[in-house]
């Protein structure tokens, strides 16, 4: 029996969670909810849909849709606790879009509101299910780097800006889940300092592809109003206030409840785990140079996961770039040997930092990453079992790092352990 659907958002994530769902034997796309009219003409275009699905512009118009048994969010950060909490409330099983919410008190509601419910909580982490990660973990559980010395990564790109949340909360999650799992820790102690550019014309416009910001509708006459205001004259008109929340939360105009100019273009994370292991990660939205690359350097070699790359996202560079110790190979060694008896004395060679003596390109199973999210989604609500890797439990644990990396921006950088 297929598992009826209703997708939030038909945004640039929106449009490929639909596709998904409409390709898999598993599934049936019921609803498409999108304020923006012009979305909602495009998906229909796009996928040819059937005239029994419905395209509504309200979350309200399809949360009593017969055969409805789950939700999937891909709308801006700060409207998934609302949207999620009464998709719950109703008892349909919920796949939100990264961060689950944007703070921690909120995503731990989530996580009991869906226990109370007995109903499946998913967030969509899907490097979590990049066949490059798969791989990557598994090459660091079998020691083949060696003894982990630190990792860095970079992601970091010239738009969109995002006006509900600051780069760290945008990028950081995804690097955050990458390095906790490879690891298999979580970090003791973090560090994030950041910068906030002046806006300039043409900088930060609109996310690309994004719902919400492409909305329009019924916003254009509460531009300069205040939410409160907008509330007020809600109640008056003898609108549902749950529901007009809700779909306050889609408006553009609504979502900056700080400033665009107040929220980080620019971060620098630190992130110290027990074993000593640090990654340093950088994170920009107004960066001409579009990187995604994750390394972990070992004492016998780096792993350097580069979605960028032309020839595939996963390398592993062997050898030792070390100078000396146990783990050195022949060539140092034989460098350090004294001359044998009688042979004309030579100047002796320093050792030297080892070469990298192979470069490895690994062959990655051919499959798209959101299809397997959809796919294990799919299977959690059919079997009513958490997804270990992606549970509301589990993204609680990221939103806890990510809440007191904020904290520690506010502070200018200082070191905390994440509470």
């Amino acid at each position: 029996m297929k598992i009826g659907i209703a997708v939030l958002g038909a945004g640039r994530w929106g449009v490929n969670l639909i596709r998904n769902f409409l390709e898999h034997p598993n599934s049936q796309v019921l609803a498409v909810v999108d304020p923006n009219r012009d979305s909602l003409a495009a998906v229909q275009k796009q996928f040819n849909l059937d005239a029994s699905v419905i395209l509504a512009t309200d979350w309200s118009q399809v949360q009593a849709l017969p055969g409805l048994q789950a939700v999937a969010i891909a709308t801006p950060a700060s409207t998934h606790y609302t949207l999620a909490a009464a998709a719950l409330k109703q008892g349909y099983h919920v796949l939100a879009e990264k961060p689950l919410a944007l703070n921690l008190t909120e995503a731990i509601e989530l996580c009991q509101l869906a226990e109370k419910q007995q109903r499946q909580l998913f967030v969509d982490h899907t490097y979590l299910f990049h066949p490059a990660v798969d791989r990557g973990q598994r090459i660091i559980q079998q020691h083949q780097l060696g003894k982990l010395r630190y990792g860095y990564a970079q992601r970091t790109h010239f738009e969109p800006v995002r006006h509900d949340v600051d780069a760290l909360w945008d990028l950081a999650i995804h690097d955050i889940a990458i390095f906790n799992t490879w690891l298999q820790q979580t970090p003791i102690e973090v560090r994030a300092i950041g910068t906030v550019f002046p806006k300039e014309e043409g900088i930060g416009k609109k996310e690309e592809g994004s719902s919400a910001t492409d909305s329009v509708t019924d916003v254009t006459d509460v531009t300069d109003v205040s939410p409160r205001e907008v509330g007020r004259r809600n109640r008056a008109e003898g609108i549902n206030q749950e529901a007009a929340e809700i779909k306050n939360q889609f408006s553009p105009s609504l979502l900056t409840t700080n400033p665009a100019e107040k929220l980080a273009d620019l971060v620098w994370v630190t992130l110290t785990y027990p074993d000593g292991f640090q990654a340093f990660i950088h994170l920009c939205w107004l960066n001409p140079d579009k990187q995604r690359r994750l390394t972990v350097v070992g004492s016998l070699g780096t792993l350097i996961f580069d979605e960028m790359s032309p020839e595939t996202s996963l390398i592993v560079q062997r050898g030792n770039p070390n100078w000396g110790g146990e783990e050195n190979n022949s060539f140092e060694s034989a460098l350090a040997k004294p001359a044998p008896t009688g042979a004309t004395p030579t100047k002796r060679i320093a050792p030297q930092p080892t070469s990298l003596r192979h470069r490895e390109v690994l062959s990655l199973e051919q499959v798209e990453p959101l299809r397997r999210v959809c796919d294990r989604f799919l299977n959690c609500v059919q079997t009513n079992t958490p997804c270990l890797t992606s549970s509301g439990a589990a993204s609680v644990e990221l939103i806890r790092i990510l809440s007191t990396l904020s904290k520690s921006l506010e502070l200018g950088g200082q070191p905390l352990i994440p509470f």
